[in-house]
């Protein structure tokens, strides 16, 4: 597990060298704040790497806030790394800043040679939230904009880049607007927002939204907190499938993994290449956790969905993206 005494750590997402060595990028915000509720808006772009994945050095963080009064000047959240075509890292990540207290979520980008070193690509946010299929800051509506945690992979035929996003529909019911963002890209720096690749469905929101194929089936992960979406408070992680990872996802049909304590998991090819999923333990005993968990074996089940146990098979790679 990843552990922080001084540091409190929450959402993650990893990439593979090719050496081999795992690169956990999570959000991380001093326990000095006492109040983990305060650490939203303090957070930063940790970064840690491991050979097994249980064992974590903590190296440089990837990405800070900006100075002021840039976009992304108040604090940088959840994202995806990938590799593009160029053999050059890519970075999304969510930003926020301090013009609009922090209420109005975009996506940014930075990029590295190595995995260590990031630059910001430019001053303004690679994609923002369009209004022709998304909600914008309506405090009265919701109590943000949101339009957050991309997770980027490549289209499974070779045409261009998909992005996923955590977004709310312009329509419908206050509470149960959370919907799949989607935008595309052929080269990883311009991007196009699309039409939703699902329908609200009683879900105030979709957090850190990923796809992979797990045992033939390709899966949508995702979860949503009770106090955002009160038709759905026993459970908080939840999987869809569709016919490809690129949708369209039937969101009113997901079913629930079961696990009272972890959230924002990811799905991570683990070190025999089966799947597993890590994410970070919230409230256990009624205090705030903050760590990364160890590695949590999965399997899909065609009657129970996302399972945990045993895999069936090695991960797919390259529809879900290689961690």
């Amino acid at each position: 597990m990843l552990r922080l005494p001084d540091h409190w750590v929450w959402d993650s997402w990893y990439a593979r060298d090719d050496d081999g060595l795992r690169h956990a990028f999570f959000l991380r915000a001093s326990r000095a704040l006492l109040d983990p509720d305060r650490r939203h808006l303090r957070a930063t772009i940790g970064h840690a790497v491991s050979t097994d994945l249980r064992s974590w050095r903590l190296v440089a963080d990837a990405l800070v806030p900006a100075d002021t009064p840039s976009w992304d000047d108040l604090a940088t959240w959840t994202g995806s790394t990938v590799r593009g075509p160029d053999r050059r890292w890519y970075l999304f990540y969510t930003g926020v800043g301090r013009a609009e207290d922090g209420l109005v979520q975009r996506i940014g980008l930075a990029v590295s040679d190595d995995l260590i070193t990031w630059h910001r690509l430019g001053p303004d946010p690679v994609v923002e939230a369009d209004p022709t299929w998304y909600e914008l800051l309506d405090r009265d509506v919701w109590y943000e904009q949101a339009w957050r945690d991309p997770w980027v992979f490549p289209d499974p035929t070779g045409d261009g880049w998909h992005m996923l996003i955590t977004a709310r529909a312009n329509h419908g019911p206050a509470a149960e607007r959370g919907v799949v963002g989607h935008a595309t890209s052929t080269d990883l720096v311009t991007w196009t927002v699309r039409p939703p690749l699902s329908r609200p469905a009683g879900f105030g929101h979709l957090e850190v939204p990923q796809v992979a194929v797990v045992d033939g089936q390709p899966v949508l992960l995702f979860c949503t907190n009770a106090g955002a979406t009160p038709r759905h408070t026993a459970h908080r992680i939840w999987t869809a499938t569709a016919p490809t990872v690129t949708g369209p996802w039937d969101i009113g049909a997901a079913r629930p993994f079961p696990d009272p304590h972890l959230y924002a998991p990811r799905l991570v090819p683990d070190l025999d290449d089966t799947w597993s999923l890590i994410g970070f333990l919230d409230h256990v005993d009624g205090e705030f956790a903050g760590h990364l968990s160890d590695p949590l074996p999965v399997r899909y089940d065609p009657v129970t969905g996302l399972t945990p146990g045993a895999p069936a098979g090695p991960a797919a790679s390259g529809e879900g993206g290689p961690a």
